[in-house]
C-alpha cells in the first residue's frame, strides 16, 4: 500500500513540475531577441586589460559588472579605419591605413537595415555639418566609416540625413521615431584616442545614462560599447587580429553580470545585429568561424521556482509517503559566470 501511495505522490509531483507554468518559470534560453533598437559606441586604441580593472575607468567597470562583458573579443586588424569598416560591413576590404579617399562600392549595414524596413543614423561628435568629409579639430573622418561607402556619400540626401553631428542625438533619442540603429563616434578626445582613459570614462558616464534610461533601450534595445583596436596583434576567428579589446553588451535582456570567454570579434557584432533582424550575413560575418553574441541574452524571466504551488504540494507528498509533513527548506541560487582572463 505504501509503495502504491508513493508512486501516486511521485506521479502528482511529476505532472506538476512538467506543467507549462512550471517549465516557463524554470527554463531560460540564450538566443538572440529581436532588438527594437541597437546602439553602438566605438572607443579607441586600448587593450582589454587597459580598460577592465583600471581604476581610471570606474564607470566602464561598473557597467561591465552590471551587464555583459566579452573577455575574448578581438578587433579585426590595424589601424583604425579598417576596423570601422569591419564594424559596418564585416570586412576591411584590404585597406591597411587610415586613408581618406579609399571609397568603396560595398554593401554595408545601412543598406541592410534600410532593406529590412528599419531606420539608421550615425552621430559624429564634433563634426561641423552633416556628411562632412574633412577633418576638423577633434573630428576625424577616418572614424566615420559611413562616408566611405559610395552609395551613402554620393547620395547627398541620404548622407545628410544619415550621418549627422552628435548634437542631434539627444533629440532623436527621445523622439517617438528614434532610429532603429544609432551609431555614435565620440571625438578624438572623448574616445581615448588623444586623451586619457579617465577622460573617455567620464564622457561615457555623462552620455550613456540617457541611453540606459531611454524607452528605446528599455523597450527591447541593446547598447554595444567596443574599442576599435588594441595595441597587440592578438586575434581569433580566422580573420581577426587587431588586439584583445573590451566589449560591453548592455540591455534589459542581458543576464546581469554575465561574462563570456568565447572567441568573438567585430565580425561577431555585425552578425549579431544581422541575426537578430533576419538580415543576410555580410562578408566575414557569414563565416562559420564567426559566432553571433547570443550567450549574453536570456529570454523569459530568471530561473525561479514558483513558491506557492510547490510549497503547498511538497508537504502533501511528504505526508502521504512518510505520514508526517516535516518543514521543507529550499534555497535557490544562481552562480555568477566566471570572468575569463586575457589570452
Amino acid at each position: 500500500m505504501l509503495r502504491r501511495v508513493g508512486l501516486l505522490a511521485a506521479t502528482m509531483l511529476l505532472v506538476f513540475v512538467s506543467s507549462p507554468a512550471f517549465a516557463s518559470a524554470a527554463v531560460t534560453s540564450s538566443t538572440l531577441p529581436v532588438f527594437t533598437h541597437v546602439f553602438m559606441i566605438v572607443m579607441e586604441n586600448h587593450e582589454y586589460n587597459e580598460i577592465i580593472g583600471n581604476a581610471s575607468a570606474p564607470y566602464i567597470n561598473g557597467l561591465a559588472k552590471q551587464y555583459g562583458l566579452a573577455t575574448q573579443y578581438d578587433a579585426a586588424t590595424h589601424p583604425s579605419l579598417p576596423n570601422y569598416l569591419s564594424l559596418t560591413a564585416a570586412s576591411d576590404f584590404g585597406i591597411i591605413d587610415d586613408c581618406e579617399t579609399c571609397f568603396l562600392n560595398q554593401t554595408n549595414l545601412a543598406d541592410q537595415i534600410e532593406a529590412s524596413g528599419r531606420t539608421w543614423r550615425a552621430y559624429m561628435e564634433s563634426m561641423p555639418s552633416p556628411c562632412d568629409l574633412n577633418d576638423s579639430g577633434p573630428y576625424g573622418m577616418w572614424h566615420n566609416p559611413w562616408v566611405y561607402y559610395n552609395d551613402i556619400r554620393t547620395n547627398a540626401a541620404r548622407c545628410n540625413a544619415g550621418v549627422v553631428p552628435y548634437t542631434q542625438f539627444a533629440s532623436d533619442l527621445t523622439s517617438s521615431h528614434a532610429p532603429n540603429f544609432m551609431w555614435i563616434t565620440p571625438n578624438l578626445c572623448s574616445d581615448m584616442h588623444d586623451c586619457s582613459v579617465a577622460t573617455g570614462d567620464a564622457w561615457l558616464a555623462q552620455n550613456v545614462p540617457q541611453i540606459l534610461n531611454s524607452s528605446a533601450l528599455q523597450g527591447g534595445g541593446v547598447l554595444f560599447i567596443t574599442w576599435d583596436e588594441g595595441n597587440t596583434d592578438l586575434g581569433c576567428c580566422t580573420y581577426a587580429a587587431g588586439g584583445n579589446v573590451a566589449t560591453l553588451v548592455i540591455s534589459p535582456a542581458v543576464a546581469p553580470g554575465v561574462t563570456s570567454t568565447l572567441a568573438e570579434s567585430h565580425y561577431s557584432l555585425v552578425r549579431t545585429i544581422e541575426d537578430s533582424w533576419g538580415m543576410p550575413k555580410l562578408n566575414n560575418a557569414s563565416c562559420v568561424c564567426t559566432p553571433a553574441m547570443s550567450e549574453y541574452f536570456t529570454q523569459g524571466p530568471p530561473p525561479v521556482i514558483p513558491e506557492a504551488p510547490l510549497a503547498a504540494l511538497l508537504p502533501l507528498v511528504a505526508l502521504v509517503i512518510f505520514g508526517a509533513a516535516a518543514p521543507i527548506r529550499r534555497r535557490i541560487s544562481v552562480a555568477p559566470h566566471g570572468r575569463g582572463g586575457l589570452r
